[in-house]
């Protein structure tokens, strides 16, 4: 699926220990090309945050194949320029904590049919993939709050929407032809846009479809009637002039502080209207992004931190507690509550994605020449953030390998050198859904370690072997063993 998102798959195979060593191989080459294109490696956190915040004019876009899907053509994730400014503008509502809080309690539905689903692995006492199970409660997620449409992927695997997601997860471009589609665009791309592709087309028509019919039937149903989720909050902001400028969008370093800048006011300027609303392609996009960000690096969040927690049973004891006095207080949990309530349980959280990071890089373009901290980059030079190589570099964490939820208590935080944590990137084109996915990830974790308890067994793989498909994730699943509280 990372083929197909129009990246280059870094092959990441192996424990942790041996990732790392790749990636920061990687980051030691410094530039290499794909044809005629340039890509330079950054692993320098003041060069990372002159390319993500300094010098963002001129590093707005991501890098594109041509080759995504319509629908994800068309999200926040790959649009550019000033369209890309336009709609992010406008989403940024749909992330508020007042839309955030109004979502809760249909993820927390889902994750209802998660509890059921785990209590019988607990009656049984057998060892099982927790991360299957992870991976049909956040289709579960996903069909509800991005699409729309209620779906019980435990009990109806046959589903429609549960059966195309797979697909879609599956739809892969062969290495040797995304090579040579990346070092011969010119030629290359409009060729493969040409060629018929059958699974590419039923996936595109049965999603957009779907989304169609749900923008209809919304249409037609008066405001109070309307369902509160994701896909309506989106159709709210449809006709929005953007309240916020490019300034204001870093959602990240609103919950990262290690990113966060201080505003520049030579480089803010006043948002202006957009120039047309949203189209029904770009919100088809959007929930094509919440089903990429939703349902893999959701799943493998939960999976690795599950593993992690298994693994280290005193770090679990000491969140079993923090979770049943939270408990006590907040029966039914809100966005708020869920914000500031649970400490331990974002520092395992934090932990969880500097050790394993949805994406060991990500990229933006240069659009003209310039120089970063004395390098020359040339316009249309392809920049590559090492993610993987920050997150496990003794320099700034010791003992990399060391699960160690204490690296982010509030003081130590403090001691973080900035734009070595970036585990949603960093600026105003980091992650729009920051906050969205680590609801989903802490409310699922809350629900689940309230009714259980994680327990290594003879099946738990230690170290995981690790693969990366469109985010980094347990190559051959997580098996523990859960025991009822």
């Amino acid at each position: 699926m990372m083929e197909a998102l129009g990246f280059l798959k870094l092959e990441v195979n192996g424990p942790m220990v041996t990732v790392a060593l790749s990636v920061a191989l990687l980051a030691l080459l410094k530039w290499y090309y794909l044809g005629r294109r340039m890509f330079i490696v950054i692993s320098e956190p003041d060069m990372i945050k002159q390319v993500l915040v300094e010098n963002f004019s001129n590093f707005t876009n991501r890098m594109a194949s041509g080759l995504e899907f319509k629908s994800v053509a068309d999200s926040v994730l790959f649009l550019r320029d000033k369209r890309w400014e336009e709609v992010r503008g406008a989403l940024m509502s749909a992330f508020s904590p007042e839309k955030l809080n109004e979502m809760t309690p249909l993820i927390s539905q889902a994750c209802d049919l998660l509890l059921a689903h785990l209590k019988r692995y607990a009656e049984s006492g057998d060892a099982f993939d927790i991360q299957r199970c992870y991976c049909n409660y956040t289709t579960d997620v996903v069909a509800s709050v991005a699409f729309g449409t209620p779906v019980d992927s435990q009990q109806a695997p046959e589903d429609p929407f549960v059966k195309h997601c797979k697909r879609f997860f599956e739809f892969c471009i062969p290495r040797p032809i995304l090579v040579l589609l990346l070092s011969f665009p010119s030629i290359m791309v409009p060729l493969a846009r040409i060629l018929p592709n059958k699974n590419r087309d039923e996936l595109n028509g049965f999603f957009n479809k779907l989304i169609r019919n749900v923008i209809a039937l919304r249409d037609q149903q008066a405001a109070e009637e309307r369902r509160r989720d994701f896909l309506q909050m989106v159709l709210d902001a449809r006709h929005s002039a953007s309240p916020v400028g490019v300034q204001d969008f870093d959602m990240v370093g609103d919950v990262f502080s290690s990113t966060r800048c201080k505003p520049n006011p030579s480089r803010q300027h006043q948002a202006g209207p957009m120039a047309r609303p949203l189209t029904v392609d770009e919100i088809v996009g959007q929930a094509f992004i919440f089903l990429i960000a939703g349902y893999e690096i959701v799943t493998n969040t939960l999976s690795f931190a599950t593993y992690l927690l298994a693994t280290n049973p005193d770090c679990q004891e000491k969140l079993l507690r923090e979770v049943d006095l939270f408990k006590e207080k907040h029966m039914v949990p809100e966005f708020c509550s869920l914000e500031e309530g649970l400490p331990y349980l974002d520092m395992v959280i934090a932990e969880t994605l500097r050790m394993y990071p949805p994406a060991f890089r990500f990229t933006r373009e240069a659009a003209q020449d310039c120089e970063v901290l004395g390098q020359r980059i040339p316009a249309g030079a392809v920049l590559e953030m090492a993610v993987g190589a920050l997150h496990h570099d003794p320099e700034h964490w010791p003992s990399p390998e060391t699960f160690d939820p204490e690296r982010f208590t509030a003081e130590a935080q403090q001691q973080h050198r900035p734009f070595t944590y970036l585990p949603f990137g960093a600026g105003p084109r980091s992650c729009l859904g920051v906050r969205l996915g680590l609801l989903e990830v802490k409310l699922t974790l809350l629900h689940v370690l309230h009714k259980f308890q994680f327990q290594a067994c003879p099946e738990t793989q230690v170290p995981l072997q690790l693969e990366s498909k469109s985010a980094l994730g347990p190559k051959n699943g997580v098996y523990i063993k859960i025991v009822s509280r």
